[in-house]
């Protein structure tokens, strides 16, 4: 079989590769928003745009006394406006010498897919569905920084964005920049001041200041890094001039923690080993230390009723559940510090609705039977989440 075989025999593949084959970059979604809001016009799918051209789409409720529900999914992709050729190879859906972009493609056809079949249905009483897509989620997350959460009334959101069938990630770390610096305005020749005590070089200096930093996982759970700290890179001095006592070194640091306690800890522990370094060189040397949220915090709550409706759902349609967290950023991060229409706070979960591999690379692709299995599961969800 070859792909146009298999989009011939299945309407949420086809669905998949027409939304896929539309080169959408980030902050360059143009042309992916006008064909879903004409494919909603096509399929008397309730939608409307914002300010920021993100896409809401609703389902009225059929059942006032029952809960609405999001789905969530991001329509900008890793990759350039080149022309996207898909292909078939075995199960495996994939671009030509480019990316995919079923990250996160899978999720926006498999929510539309979903919204489609929905309110053409009389057999189930539900409180209705809302869909959020956004733009530009992989440069910057100014798409859903920039959603007008007044237009949300539902208070569970699911992320369709997760990598792997059957995931329902319950928290996710923030993302901390930090910055160094070591400035030993001293300076001087490399011979000539090489033994005045009081002229230190920064370049040294940094070295050992880096090298009594954390680095890597600074707290695990269950096997999980929880909160952990690299460092970027170190710029000082120049390669080719070595007669001169370096003044100036700078070094880059990221922070990521799902734990706001552990991530307190870590940036106290720096910015101590910050302070000892200065009284050490006090009058010679100073260093600085900045720290910068980029992404907040996904911190797991206490509502245990998405994971377990998740779990027991998924294995009576025959997928093995993980529950767990993650150790990056994604869209939930936004939600879980936001609010809806009605003033709640959400409760955010990224859920794996299909198998995507090797995401932001030539060789991404998603495996397109992980898909129809993950319309079902999400099928089943909804009706429980409903009954």
């Amino acid at each position: 079989m070859n792909i146009n075989e298999l989009r011939r025999e299945n309407e949420l593949v086809d669905l998949f590769c027409s939304i896929a084959e539309i080169p959408s970059p980030s902050l360059k979604e143009e042309k992916v928003i006008t064909w879903i809001c004409n494919y909603c016009k096509n399929n008397n799918l309730p939608y409307e745009t914002d300010k920021y051209n993100n896409i809401y789409i609703t389902i009225p409720a059929t059942d006032i006394t029952k809960k609405t529900i999001l789905l969530s999914a991001h329509m900008d992709v890793v990759g350039d406006s080149s022309q996207i050729v898909i292909y078939l190879d075995g199960n495996l859906i994939k671009a030509q010498d480019r990316t995919l972009g079923a990250d996160d493609k899978a999720g926006v056809a498999t929510a539309l897919y979903f919204a489609k079949k929905l309110i053409k249905r009389t057999d189930i009483k539900h409180g209705g569905l809302e869909l959020h897509f956004t733009r530009d989620e992989e440069n910057g997350m100014t798409g859903i920084k920039n959603t007008d959460f007044s237009k949300i009334k539902s208070k569970y959101v699911l992320v369709l964005d997760s990598d792997a069938l059957g995931q329902c990630l319950v928290a996710g770390a923030s993302y901390v920049d930090v910055n160094l610096k070591v400035s030993a305005p001293k300076g001087g020749h490399s011979g000539n001041d090489i033994g005045d005590t009081t002229r230190k070089n920064a370049t040294k200096l940094i070295a050992d200041l880096v090298s009594n930093m954390p680095q890597g996982a600074f707290y695990s759970e269950d096997g999980k890094v929880v909160t952990s700290c690299n460092i970027g890179g170190i710029l000082s001095g120049n390669l080719s001039i070595t007669n001169v006592i370096n003044t100036e070194a700078k070094a880059t640091y990221s922070i990521r923690s799902s734990n706001k306690e552990k991530e307190k800890e870590l940036i106290q522990t720096m910015q101590k080993t910050v302070d000892s370094f200065n009284k050490k060189y006090e009058g010679i040397a100073t260093a600085t230390i900045i720290f910068k949220e980029k992404v907040p915090m996904f911190e797991k709550n206490q509502d245990e009723y998405i994971p377990n409706l998740f779990s027991k759902v998924a294995k009576q349609v025959g997928i093995e559940p993980e529950i767990s967290s993650f150790h990056a950023g994604a869209e939930t991060h936004i939600y879980a510090n936001r609010t809806n229409a009605k003033g709640e706070k959400f409760s955010p979960y990224l859920i794996g609705l299909a198998t995507v591999c090797n995401m932001h690379s030539a060789n991404e692709y998603v495996d397109y039977k992980t898909m129809i299995k993950g319309q079902e599961l999400l099928k089943a969800l909804f009706e429980a989440y409903n009954y």
